[in-house]
């Protein structure tokens, strides 16, 4: 099933670019936001990775610790056809020896110690580096367009990689909103796949609006770099002011038990009620991105940024809006 070429906020894209030539192209960088104890039963592992997955690494880690993988923390995935920087945290209960780590296309950059366990999406932000190959426009249509963006933000869609090749998420979260039993890893695809597809349709319909970045009356709030939500019961000044400067920005719904606003994607009626017979609590998410310290250099050949994205957005939101990206 192909997924839907949504909305975007700054115009058609500019030119065709290939990301990921070569790893160095897509560089990326964790920021954990937080400081170490520097004490407890932890390592954390700032480790830098080419070409390689980031549960591989965490099982290797594990082996090299003689820990069972389940205890072996990290923030999030990071893709393998890149160069990558992310934390691990590992039970240090057997005292391992990590300057004796070899593994192919990992290369161990700093050590801490922490009280607890690196959890699941814990980080701050991502750092990212990256080389857009391909016939670039005159510059000062790119120049205006990235200046839009850099003031604006733009839409914050999940990314394609969410959908799965050729839509096979969408596929999944299907079978499993037909009744198809599956094991737990693919039925948490499934959830996440549903609630990430129709946030998108709903995104794309206030794209297409042009109310993707201003608040309406009845909308969720979102405040900047927080999970923080409340709702708009009386849009004054101060808040239209607040979110003309990107401190607050309209969320929209990641479906679920309690969701209240009615699905915008028509045919995926089911996906609404299997959400709310598995009990899946139902959440927000920002509808715009601010792109943080948006960097660039423009070269006839080639297009390279700089830019900095909270937890949970997309790269590529960002480089749609500037060309028709190719892998």
């Amino acid at each position: 099933m192909s997924v839907p070429d949504w909305a975007r906020a700054h115009g058609a894209p500019l030119f065709d670019a290939l990301i990921r030539r070569e790893a160095a192209d897509f560089d990326v960088t964790e920021d954990l936001g937080f400081e170490f104890s520097g004490d407890g039963e932890h390592d954390y592992l700032f480790i830098e990775k080419t070409g390689q997955n980031t549960e591989w690494i965490s099982r290797q880690l594990a082996r090299h610790a003689a820990v069972p993988a389940r205890d072996v923390g990290y923030s999030g995935l990071k893709d393998r056809h890149a160069v990558t920087r992310q934390w691990f945290s590992v039970p240090r209960w057997n005292v391992p020896d990590w300057g004796a780590l070899e593994l192919e296309g990992v290369c161990l950059l700093r050590q801490e110690r922490h009280h607890r366990k690196l959890r699941r999406g814990s980080h701050k932000a991502n750092l990212f580096r990256l080389v857009l190959h391909g016939e670039a426009p005159a510059s000062e249509l790119l120049e205006d367009r990235l200046q839009r963006i850099d003031a604006a933000g733009v839409p914050n869609y999940f990314g394609e990689q969410r959908f799965g090749r050729n839509g096979a998420n969408v596929t999944l979260a299907d079978a499993w909103s037909e009744g198809r039993r599956l094991p737990r890893h693919k039925r948490s695809l499934a959830i996440s796949t549903a609630r990430s597809y129709l946030f998108n349709q709903f995104l794309d319909e206030r794209v297409r609006d042009e109310s993707w970045n201003r608040l309406l009356p009845g909308d969720v709030a979102n405040l900047d770099g927080t999970g923080s939500v409340f709702i708009v019961d009386d849009l004054d000044e101060e808040l239209q002011r607040r979110c003309g400067e990107m401190d607050v920005h309209p969320a929209g719904p990641l479906w679920g038990e309690g969701t209240t606003l009615t699905p915008t994607a028509p045919g995926h009626e089911n996906w609404l009620k299997a959400l709310t017979d598995a009990r899946v609590k139902a959440a927000s998410r920002s509808l715009r991105l601010r792109v943080g310290t948006l960097k660039w250099s423009i070269a006839t050949d080639r297009v390279e940024l700089s830019f900095r994205l909270g937890r949970g957005a997309y790269a590529t939101s960002v480089l749609r809006e500037i060309a028709a990206i190719s892998q």
